[in-house]
């Protein structure tokens, strides 16, 4: 009974935004994936640009420069994004900064989709385990949020360029604060990223060595296949079904999968957590258990937390008390 309750209770939350979530047709947009290339006019060619990003993702989440100059006012750090955009608003990154005394390690945190504000509990929560806590806003997100767009549209879409364009300038931007961070004096930067901040996350892992600690919650390995099946992102399947197979998806955002990098993620010195909901259905069970899959293949250093709850019912008690405290014992080992 308790948990058919729960599953109502997340499928309402699920529908909660899909009024505003518009059905829109398929944009390959390779120009915005893969700028140094000549374009991409079938999805054949799209995923060809991919599979070479994939080979060289060194240089594809790689940084040019040397961190730029960051602001910190009142709790607050702001720097200038390394990818330029059209919205202007989505080209300052800014973070919320909740000390924890004299911690030398700091926690950057990547929240979910569509978030609309940060989560002031949990920073109280890590702060009071002893991290400083970085609340990143991603791309398109929070005070980054473009104009007159009633969610995050231009993070996770139909438009396949797009979406990688967002989901890299998130990595990139990850990678700049891990060196603001370091810096700044921090000798010890994780990170934690939710639901789609959990790619970021999982990604920043693959390429920063700086991070040598990661926790996934509600994380799967192909982004591809979570779109594909997921009750929050029914409308871009819906866009993209009749004009684009789930395979070609799949090669065409095999940049974003974190399968693609599963021998990364076992590098030396990097511990992995996942928290999984086994009732989850925005990123179904099956598809987090192949990435747990992948990952024992190449050796990776991964601990699991499964917990009988869905996406969104792990943010109530007793799951999120039990997450929380298992994701700070692990982060503070």
């Amino acid at each position: 009974m308790f948990h058919r309750w729960l599953d109502r209770w997340d499928e309402r939350r699920t529908r909660r935004s899909d009024d505003v979530k518009e059905v829109a047709g398929l944009d390959l947009r390779a120009d915005l994936a893969f700028p140094a290339s000549e374009g991409a006019t079938t999805t054949a060619e799209f995923g060809a640009l991919a599979a070479e990003a994939v080979a060289d993702s060194a240089s594809f989440y790689g940084l040019d420069d040397a961190p730029p100059a960051a602001s910190w006012e009142d709790g607050w750090l702001s720097f200038p994004s390394s990818l330029f955009t059209e919205t202007p608003e989505n080209n300052t990154v800014r973070a919320k900064v909740t000390e924890a005394g004299s911690s030398d390690h700091a926690l950057i945190v990547f929240h979910h989709w569509n978030a609309t504000s940060r989560n002031a509990q949990l920073a109280r929560f890590f702060a009071w385990r002893g991290f400083t806590v970085v609340e990143i806003a991603m791309p398109y997100h929070l005070e980054r949020s473009r104009p007159g767009s009633s969610h995050a549209d231009y993070m996770l879409s139909p438009n396949l360029g797009r979406t990688i364009h967002a989901m890299r300038q998130a990595v990139l931007d990850g990678r700049q604060l891990t060196a603001i961070l370091q810096r700044r004096g921090y000798a010890k930067v994780s990170v934690l990223g939710i639901s789609l901040g959990s790619w970021v996350a999982g990604l920043i892992a693959a390429h920063e060595p700086a991070v040598a600690k990661t926790t996934l919650f509600l994380t799967a390995g192909s982004l591809a296949d979570m779109v594909w099946t997921g009750s929050a992102t029914r409308h871009i399947r819906a866009s993209l079904e009749g004009e684009i197979e789930l395979a070609e998806l799949r090669r065409a955002w095999a940049p974003l999968s974190l399968e693609s990098y599963a021998d990364k993620l076992a590098r030396p010195g990097l511990e992995l957590q996942m928290v999984l909901a086994e009732r989850d259905k925005v990123v179904l069970p099956s598809l987090s258990e192949s990435l747990v899959s992948e990952l024992d293949r190449s050796g990776a250093r991964s601990r699991v937390k499964r917990m009988n709850c869905g996406h969104y019912s792990l943010t109530l008690p007793p799951y999120i008390i039990s997450a929380g405290l298992s994701a700070a014992r692990f982060l503070n080992r």
